[in-house]
């Protein structure tokens, strides 16, 4: 009798303990639960949790502050689009009120000299290629985040890739010099096409940003399995807190809006393809001199 009551009574402990066990456990799974359910609540700050879960308390408290950074940053990057559709939209008007101005005294002046005719044809193409590049740069923002930029590799020679940049009515403006040392023995396997985006974008930047009468130098520095494509121009020198978001998109809305210098998105876009392509774009500026690095595999 005494063994089956010992056994009785050990069964019931087992139980008993097995029962506290599964409370306990049945606890925590409801704690992490309630946890799990706050990560998304803007009204609490940090989530607490019983001392045996403190690690799991952490990462969830990481997981919430790296999801509402995440969400701040949409939100800031939608209305910074936002604003900026707004303003291109306005834009707009000021080109096309022109166009249709001048083009209207044009038609209605027919005893209009020679030289005030060419000065409105001027000004009108003028204002028209403005207008063409604000309608570009909606096509920009619209195509920047809905569809994904995929490669079509091709080996191709840099030198000749770089050759094919024209820019010489914008060099001509400022009165500038490009100069290209290149050796022409550099081959790259890469999607030409984006890699020429690139280029074309970094250039530009450098022409809008260089003071006149001086020059530009697009070179070349190989190492081993890379290359260093450098873009070197004289201009202001750029702040480190510029340099730090100068390939964020949009990035141009938080400076003093000019209509003359595009939306910002053209190094945002150089960024990604470079990247895209298992490389790295740095850029840096002292001493009015700023400069745009990028480094891809060689063929």
């Amino acid at each position: 009798y005494l063994y089956i009551v010992a056994v009785i009574v050990w069964g019931g402990c087992i139980i008993y303990m097995t029962y506290l066990l599964l409370k306990k456990v049945v606890a925590y799974v409801y704690e992490v639960q309630a946890a799990t359910g706050k990560m998304f609540d803007q009204n609490v700050s940090y989530i607490e949790m019983s001392p045996e879960l403190s690690e799991i308390a952490a990462n969830i408290n990481q997981l919430k502050q790296e999801a509402e950074s995440n969400a701040r940053l949409a939100k800031e990057n939608e209305q910074r689009k936002n604003d900026l559709i707004m303003y291109l939209a306005h834009d707009l008007k000021t080109p096309l009120s022109s166009v249709i101005g001048y083009l209207t005294l044009l038609r209605d002046e027919s005893q209009i000299s020679k030289e005030l005719r060419e000065k409105y044809l001027s000004i009108t193409l003028g204002k028209a290629e403005r207008l063409e590049d604000l309608i570009n740069e909606f096509f920009e923002i619209t195509r920047f985040n809905i569809y994904d930029i995929t490669l079509q590799y091709t080996k191709i020679n840099l030198t000749r890739l770089l050759e094919q940049l024209e820019f010489k009515p914008m060099l001509k403006s400022k009165n500038l010099q490009c100069n290209l040392c290149v050796d022409d023995d550099i081959m790259l396997r890469c999607d030409a096409d984006k890699i020429q985006r690139v280029f074309d974008n970094l250039l530009r930047n450098a022409v809008i940003y260089s003071f006149e009468n001086t020059d530009i130098t697009i070179s070349a520095q190989c190492q081993e399995d890379t290359v260093s494509i450098i873009f070197c121009n004289h201009g202001d020198t750029l702040p480190e807190e510029k340099l730090n978001r100068i390939f964020e998109q949009f990035y141009r809305l938080d400076a003093a809006r000019s209509t003359s210098r595009g939306a910002g998105l053209g190094l945002a876009i150089a960024k990604q393809i470079v990247e895209l392509h298992n490389g790295t774009i740095v850029a840096e500026s002292q001493e009015d001199q700023n400069k745009f690095s990028i480094t891809l595999p060689l063929a």
